[in-house]
């Protein structure tokens, strides 16, 4: 049986992506990504689902940081629709609710919903956290902000459903194993990811990423972080579109490779339908 680690309680939204990915696995909840990631290097779990973006909250943090650290490979990308319901326990009503709890993220996606009930809120470390935190409580004066799983999962009441602002909002989670396994270049759809540091001299940016626009491949995300407190030359975690056998790919990572002190293939593999559709 497959064991999937994951950031998070049973009922979060990385439990969810974890039961749709691999729904016959043991299941690993982890309190950190870094504790998820780590079980997968020592063998602990077979496979590691973590978040990446999100459409309306932007990049997870520390993720991109800890990716390219962790010596794993990207094996596969899932999209999940974000959908919270407002709960708490069994027999509350709208009116006895005087504070809500949810993760940071969570709180900032329904901010209609917290400006239309004049409630305050507190900062749980998790969103299905939240939920088992209002049921332990057994308080009507409190409610989560949580999934749709976590309401049965606690034994909590739905007061509202689908209450975050955005019916779009979505996440995108990656799947991350010890054995790099690239994904054969069959004719589908196909994203690499890779890390680069660029060489310190002028330009080297624009020079680096230059050979994907005259190869003409689409670089579909980037985002750059400093490691450490001094003035090293930036880290770059980059995702395009193509496979690294093809040749316009091929030739575009030559390039960069010329320009960059480090380059490395994070993972190969097949684009999710839900980047074909938007």
């Amino acid at each position: 049986m497959t064991t999937v680690a994951y950031q998070g309680e049973p009922g979060s939204n990385s439990a969810t992506a974890a039961h749709s990915l691999y729904p016959d696995s043991g299941e690993l909840p982890c309190t950190s990504f870094e504790q998820a990631l780590d079980a997968v290097t020592l063998g602990d779990a077979d496979v590691a689902v973590i978040p990446v973006d999100n459409s309306a909250a932007g990049r997870v943090a520390d993720v991109h940081h800890l990716l390219p650290e962790s010596g794993l490979f990207i094996v596969a990308e899932y999209f999940l629709a974000i959908r919270f319901d407002l709960m708490g326990v069994p027999g509350t009503t709208l009116d006895q609710v005087e504070c809500v709890r949810s993760h940071v993220h969570a709180l900032g996606q329904c901010r209609k919903l917290l400006r239309e009930g004049g409630w305050r809120t507190l900062v749980s470390d998790d969103t299905a956290g939240a939920a088992r935190e209002v049921a332990e409580l057994g308080d009507p004066r409190h409610a989560a902000l949580a999934p749709p799983a976590a309401a049965g999962l606690y034994g909590l009441d739905v007061l509202r459903s689908e209450v975050e602002d955005d019916p779009d909002n979505t996440t995108r989670f990656v799947v991350l194993s010890r054995d790099d396994a690239p994904f054969p270049d069959a004719g589908q759809p196909t994203m690499t990811s890779l890390f680069f540091s660029v060489r310190n001299i002028p330009s080297a940016l624009f020079k680096a990423l230059g050979g994907f626009a005259s190869s003409g491949v689409n670089l579909t995300k980037i985002e750059s972080y400093q490691m450490g407190a001094g003035l090293n030359a930036s880290r770059f975690y980059v995702e395009i579109e193509g496979h690294p056998d093809d040749e316009h790919v091929a030739l575009a990572v030559d390039e960069l490779r010329f320009f960059s002190s480090e380059v490395r293939v994070l993972g190969v593999y097949p684009a999710h339908p839900h980047r074909l559709k938007h």
